[in-house]
């Protein structure tokens, strides 16, 4: 009698992420360059100069805001550029394999979504809890949001200033959106092959020195880019882990400038 034998189901499938190419070490620091030189020369030398040649209601803010805005919109295309060279193709199927911008998987079933979307909100409060501690020193003002919006300046800027709520509130989606696609999307997948498992921890610490034009929030950014971005988008296999854990602040920091505005 003929037996055909039947493989035991896997928990496990050869998921597309997995098969991703790696990037080398170069590969790696380049990257990191391209996302961090830019928003360095906008922020301390392209925003001061600007801010002289405007005749605003404060010409460094205006400035400064449009400096980091255009910054954030170059790491959207620095994004796409190399999903284009790797994928040969920007189309939807493409883009979401290659930035892992899939539903958030089971490690031990390989299963997609479902209850595994709950897990964003307790790196949410994770998130919350680390922004919350008293480790970030102060920086110049304006430039210290949290700090300067306490201040007579801002709150004068904003008033009735529905120009700067705009870029405000670009900034605040922006901010996470552009990061976690060259972080978590691009850079996160592709960092195995030289880092190990710990890829996720260098990750984050990518990110961190990513911050040298805010480097007063570099503190909390490490814990927080490491154990509420990198870690959960890695063990998920999404980036929309770090996203939506990125993004919750904006949701308070846009609800803040709007009561300024009004």
């Amino acid at each position: 009698m003929n037996v055909t034998a039947v493989a035991p189901r896997s928990t496990r499938t050869d998921f597309v992420e997995d098969d991703l190419p790696q990037f080398s070490r170069r590969q790696i620091f380049g990257v990191w360059a391209a996302a961090t030189i830019p928003m360095s020369v906008l922020g301390w030398i392209i925003a001061p100069w600007l801010g002289h040649h405007l005749s605003t209601r404060d010409p460094f803010i205006d400035a400064l805001l449009i400096c980091f805005n255009v910054g954030l919109i170059w790491m959207i295309v620095l994004t796409l550029m190399i999903v284009r060279r790797e994928q040969g193709s920007l189309a939807w199927p493409k883009v979401r394999d290659a930035l892992w911008l899939r539903a958030p998987r089971n490690p031990r079933t390989g299963r997609r979504g479902g209850r595994i979307w709950w897990w964003a909100l307790f790196f949410t409060v994770l998130s919350g809890l680390v922004n919350a501690l008293p480790l970030d020193p102060t920086g110049p003002l304006p430039r210290d949001l949290p700090s300067a919006i306490l201040t007579d300046r801002i709150a004068n800027y904003f008033h009735g200033n529905w120009y700067g709520f705009a870029m405000m509130a670009a900034n605040a989606f922006l901010s996470p959106v552009a990061e976690e696609l060259v972080f978590r999307g691009v850079l996160l997948p592709r960092m195995r092959a030289v880092f190990g498992r710990g890829d996720w921890i260098v990750n984050g610490t990518f990110f961190t020195l990513y911050h040298l034009h805010q480097w007063w929030s570099m503190p909390v950014t490490l814990l927080d880019g490491i154990f509420a971005q990198a870690y959960p988008s890695r063990l998920f296999r999404s980036t929309w882990m770090g996203l939506i854990t990125h993004t919750a602040p904006s949701f308070l920091v846009v609800g803040v400038i709007v009561n300024l505005v009004l």
